[in-house]
């Protein structure tokens, strides 16, 4: 009896113990929700991640409030220092005075058109009396008034459409003077300032060109429209301006094949590439020639050849900073009448700057 008694409370036990073993279970498999609706920090649906937006970048031309030329111009301003120098430590102005200052400005590259013009300017103040026979440093003073003012008129910014249809920016030059990586900076510049933007990989005989633009374009947030190797360009840059207008995109830069400017053929081919980037709805506002500082007085040949085929608006000079020759800019603005649209001054997003031409004087005169 005793042994009954036993066995019927060990089954008791054991089936109070399943019960609260499943109950347990049972709350584990379905949490209450707080009355209030809010869910479980352990049930918390993770945020969605925003896309990926373009780096930022400083704005272009400023380094932390500093003249950007004035630093970067150091080899072109060595060179010309010694010269002014020792024309600022004379007593008095006399022939060889001119003939120090004509050495310096063709060494720097200003071209001997360019500096005789400019000279002669000076000798005529001089016999005039506008100027002392005593006074050295007044007379660089007043040729660095002179070079500053060859720039007057200029319309220095990068001109935008007015009305519907997408603004067209076509970049022309030869091989190797950084056309594809000015219109990478430039695609940053303007999405950051809000522009839709789209590139044309017009370049599409030069290997890898399309996958270099394409990389910019995914830096930038900006769209891009390639075609296969060796693709008429003229249909790339077409269905870049038909994408841009159909997407609301205000912007098209189109990038080019680097050809040489005494090859006849190439530049008829950049003919009809104009010519297609301007017609509807695009409007072309800026044909800008990409020219490298350190050809010094091949960079005019180069402007005048291409001016004559594709009508440039605007000159963008590279490498700047990596050269003494940087008079160029002097004589393609008085030989050509070419606004000089942008600076390049080093390898960073904010090295391409706008030209200013009082900066620029001043930064060689030290």
């Amino acid at each position: 009896m005793t042994l009954v008694i036993v066995l019927v409370a060990l089954a008791v036990v054991l089936l109070a113990s399943g019960g609260l073993i499943a109950g347990t279970r049972a709350r584990r498999r379905s949490p209450t929700l707080p009355t209030d609706g809010a869910v479980p920090q352990r049930f918390t649906v993770p945020p969605v991640t925003a896309a990926p937006q373009p780096e930022p970048s400083p704005v272009l031309g400023e380094q932390a409030g500093r003249p950007v030329l004035r630093d970067r111009l150091g080899r072109a301003r060595g060179l010309l220092a010694g010269y002014f120098d020792q024309v600022r430590v004379r007593k008095g102005i006399d022939e060889a005075t001119f003939e120090e200052l004509e050495e310096a400005l063709i060494l720097a590259d200003v071209g001997v058109t360019t500096t005789t013009r400019v000279l002669g300017d000076l000798r005529a103040k001089l016999s005039s009396g506008a100027l002392s026979a005593t006074d050295p440093p007044a007379l660089l003073q007043a040729l660095q008034d002179d070079l500053i003012s060859m720039f007057e008129g200029d319309v220095g910014s990068l001109v935008f459409a007015d009305g519907d249809g997408p603004t067209v920016w076509l970049f022309v030059g030869v091989n190797g003077v950084g056309k594809t990586t000015t219109i990478g900076k430039l695609a940053l510049r303007e999405v950051q300032a809000g522009r839709g933007v789209v590139l044309a990989a017009g370049d599409t005989f030069r290997a890898a060109a399309g996958e270099q633009l394409e990389s910019w374009a995914e830096r930038a947030g900006a769209r891009i429209v390639r075609g296969s190797d060796g693709a008429d360009p003229s249909s790339v840059i077409f269905d870049a301006v038909q994408h841009a207008a159909s997407r609301g995109a205000g912007l098209v830069l189109a990038d080019t094949a680097g050809r040489l400017h005494t090859k006849v053929n190439l530049m008829e081919e950049l003919r009809k590439v104009r010519r297609v980037a301007e017609r509807p709805p695009g409007q072309l506002t800026e044909v800008l020639l990409v020219l490298d500082a350190t050809t010094g007085q091949n960079g005019v040949v180069q402007a005048r050849q291409f001016t004559e085929a594709v009508g440039v608006t605007g000159i963008v000079l590279t490498k700047l900073d990596g050269t003494a020759k940087g008079g160029v800019v002097l004589a393609i603005r008085s030989e050509l009448g070419l606004p000089i649209k942008l600076v390049g001054v080093g390898e960073g997003l904010a090295d391409l700057v706008p030209f200013d031409p009082a900066e620029f004087v001043s930064a060689l005169f030290g």
